[in-house]
C-alpha cells in the first residue's frame, strides 16, 4: 500500500502507473472527500465506486484494523462483489443537497443556542410567566429581562444575540430552499408528496434530495433499507429475534420521515386546518395520488393507535409508522402513473 498527498498531479500520476497495467476499478469507502475523488478517476479513466461504510462485511473476531488491512478487505470484497456503491448524484444535484443540509444544520445550531439561553436562565432561577420557550411571548419576555449583576446581564445579552442570530440564519434559507420546489425537476415530485400528512415543502424537498431517484428501487422493502428503518433481525435454529431499527441508511432522511409520522396520531378529521391545508396541497393533483394520501391517512393513523394500545412507546410507534410512510411515498412517485 502507498500513501500519497491530497494533490492533483500525485494522483493522476498514481491513475496512470495503474492504468499501463491494463484496465482496472476503484472504489474508496464514503468520508470528508465526498465524490470528488470518484469524478476526478471517472474523467481519467480510471472507473470508481464510492462505497457506503455501514454497510461493509466484517468479521467478528477481527479486532485489529489499520490502513494496510482496510485496502486489503475493500480489494478482497470489489473483486466478490460484497460491497454495497452509493449512487453518485451529479454536482447539480449535490449542490443543491448541500444547501437544503445547510439549512438543517442551521436549525440545530439555533435550538442549541436557545437551549443553552434557557439552561442559563434556569440557573438563575428565572421562569417566563407565560408561553413555552420559544413564542413570541418567551422571546419578548427574554429581551425586556434586565438583570442586577452586569457579568449575568452581559452573558444575558451574548446568549440572546447568539440565539436570536442563528435562528435568523436559519429562516433566511427557508425561502432558498422553498424556491427549489418551483424548479424542474422538483416540481412534480414535490407536488406529489406534498399530498401526504405531515409532508410539506421543506420535508419533500429534502426526501427527494436525499433519495434523488425513487426509481432506482423496485419495490418499497429496499427503499425503507435504505432509510435504516427496518428492525434488526437475528433469528436462527427456528428463535426469532427482532430488535430496534438498523439505522444504517440516510440518516437526514430517517429524521424527516419520523417527524412527519407524528402527524398521524390525530385522527383524520379532528383538526380541520391542518386538513384544509392538505386539501390545499392536494388540489390539481392526479386523483390516484390524492386516493393514495387518503388512503396512507387513514391506515397510519390506525397503526399508530394499535400500537400504543398494545403498550408501545409513542416513540417506537412513530417509528413503525415512518416506516410505512416510507413505503407510501415510494408509491406516490413510482407505483401512481402520471
Amino acid at each position: 500500500m502507498r500513501t500519497i498527498p491530497h494533490e492533483a498531479k500525485p494522483f493522476r500520476h498514481l491513475v496512470r502507473q495503474i492504468l499501463a497495467h491494463g484496465p482496472a476499478c476503484a472504489c474508496y469507502e464514503a468520508g470528508p472527500l465526498g465524490y470528488a475523488p470518484q469524478r476526478r478517476l471517472a474523467a481519467w479513466g480510471l472507473p470508481c465506486e464510492v462505497i457506503a461504510p455501514s454497510l461493509i462485511p466484517r468479521r467478528p473476531g477481527q479486532r485489529i484494523k489499520t490502513d494496510t488491512r482496510d485496502a486489503k478487505k475493500l480489494v478482497g470484497l470489489c473483486r466478490a462483489g460484497e460491497l454495497t456503491a452509493l449512487r453518485i448524484p451529479t454536482p447539480e444535484e449535490e449542490d443543491v443537497r448541500e444547501l437544503v443540509r445547510c439549512r438543517e444544520a442551521g436549525g440545530t445550531d439555533a435550538l442549541r443556542a436557545q437551549q443553552r439561553l434557557r439552561k442559563f436562565l434556569l440557573r438563575r432561577g428565572l421562569r417566563a410567566p407565560a408561553g413555552p420557550s420559544g413564542s413570541q411571548a418567551w422571546w419578548a419576555w427574554v429581551q425586556a429581562l434586565r438583570l442586577p449583576d452586569p457579568a449575568a446581564q452581559r452573558t444575558l445579552d451574548e446568549s440572546c444575540l447568539a440565539a436570536t442570530t442563528l435562528r435568523a440564519r436559519w429562516k433566511a434559507l427557508d425561502p432558498a430552499v422553498a424556491a427549489l420546489a418551483r424548479r424542474d425537476p422538483w416540481v412534480a415530485p414535490v407536488a406529489r408528496l406534498r399530498c401526504l400528512r405531515g409532508i410539506d415543502t421543506l420535508t419533500a424537498v429534502t426526501v427527494l434530495l436525499e433519495v434523488f431517484d425513487f426509481r432506482r428501487f423496485d419495490s418499497p422493502r429496499p427503499c425503507v433499507s435504505f432509510v435504516g428503518l427496518v428492525p434488526r433481525e437475528a433469528s436462527s435454529g427456528g428463535k426469532e429475534y427482532r430488535g430496534g431499527i438498523t439505522k444504517t441508511g440516510n440518516a437526514h432522511l430517517r429524521r424527516v420521515l419520523i417527524e412527519a409520522a407524528w402527524h398521524y396520531r390525530v385522527p383524520p378529521g379532528c383538526r380541520p386546518r391542518p386538513n384544509q391545508a392538505v386539501q390545499t396541497r392536494q388540489a390539481g393533483q392526479p386523483p390516484a395520488v390524492v386516493a393514495l394520501a387518503e388512503q396512507a391517512e387513514t391506515r397510519l393513523h390506525r397503526r399508530f393507535t394499535r400500537l400504543v394500545a398494545r403498550g408501545k412507546r409513542p416513540v417506537l410507534a412513530a417509528t413503525a409508522v415512518a416506516r410505512e410512510l416510507c413505503g407510501f411515498l415510494w408509491a406516490a412517485i413510482v407505483a401512481v402513473p402520471a
